[in-house]
């Protein structure tokens, strides 16, 4: 079968829904908030065995033929459950840490994971954190990143954390940290670096072309049931923005992603055919639909297909 890689995922393990339970406002005990939540939801609470939860993401990869996987921590206390897996994922998974660039040693934090081979990279939300990414609390983290050679993943555009709201945590979101064109300024610092935009931009999808193209280490994927097209002024379709993305991108700076993140649902099959069917009505050809779908994350991961 064809080298195919998601690079979006998030991990979500047992350990993330006990921390937001510790810091959410709720009533009850932390394991009564953590239940509490997913009653009523389509949500599936992970083992408390990590083991267990990596097992079925791997059966999960199996059945759908997902050569590789890209998994994000979605809190800090995730990070310690990716040191106990990251030698079991049998080569299929690579991690991501959870950076916030504000917290004091962040940078040497992710430094000892990426040095044990805990993780591959790092994800980035300033919208959530409230810093801009062309700001001095990054650069610290960006260097950290480019002396490994690990590309960050920097949130951008609209950002719903349903999860966290469930909890009743705090979700205040700046959205004018969120702007694409932020990340032309440490892409040309860290040119050796590559930076990847998720869901095209979330919103901000004129911005993510215009950093694009001013920058050639700056990427996109295409994760996500791309819910921000609403906001769009002009209605477009998937296809429209595939399009649009490979005249700035091209084939090779464009990255597969799903989002997928949840049980029972576990890996989203549907947004892999939805993003197939755009694909094919651009008329891309074969050769360029691989690399969308597997080898660019590959090259990227520094991964053999």
């Amino acid at each position: 079968m064809p080298f195919l890689a998601d690079f979006h995922t998030h991990l979500f393990s047992r350990t993330l829904f006990e921390a937001l339970a510790a810091a959410s406002p709720l009533r009850g005990t932390t394991a009564e908030r953590t239940e509490r939540v997913t009653r009523g939801l389509d949500v599936a609470l992970p083992s408390a065995d990590a083991g267990e939860h990596l097992a079925r993401w791997l059966d999960e990869m199996e059945r759908h033929g997902v050569s590789h996987m890209v998994s994000f921590a979605s809190a800090p206390e995730e990070h310690a459950v990716l040191a106990e897996l990251a030698a079991h994922t049998q080569g299929r998974i690579s991690f991501f840490a959870f950076v916030d660039p504000r917290q004091s040693g962040a940078a040497a934090e992710l430094a000892r994971l990426l040095e044990h081979g805990t993780v591959r990279g790092a994800l980035f939300f300033p919208a959530l954190h409230h810093y801009r990414a062309d700001g001095p609390e990054a650069a610290a983290v960006f260097e950290v990143l480019d002396a490994h050679g690990a590309p960050a993943v920097v949130h951008c555009g609209l950002l719903r954390m349903p999860l966290r709201e469930r909890y009743g945590l705090p979700h205040r979101v700046d959205l004018a940290c969120a702007n694409p064109l932020t990340l032309v300024p440490p892409a040309e610092r860290f040119a050796s670096m590559a930076f990847v935009v998720p869901h095209f931009g979330a919103g901000f999808l004129r911005e993510t072309l215009l950093a694009g193209a001013q920058c050639g280490n700056i990427h996109v994927d295409t994760s996500s049931s791309q819910a921000w097209l609403a906001t769009e002024p002009a209605r477009l379709s998937l296809a429209d923005v595939f399009e649009r993305a490979l005249a700035v991108f091209g084939s090779g700076r464009i990255l597969f992603g799903t989002d997928s993140s949840v049980f029972p649902r576990g890996w989203r099959r549907d947004l892999l055919l939805a993003q197939r069917e755009a694909l094919g009505a651009c008329g891309v050809r074969e050769e360029d639909r691989a690399r969308i779908l597997g080898m660019n994350a590959a090259q990227l991961l520094r991964i053999s297909p």
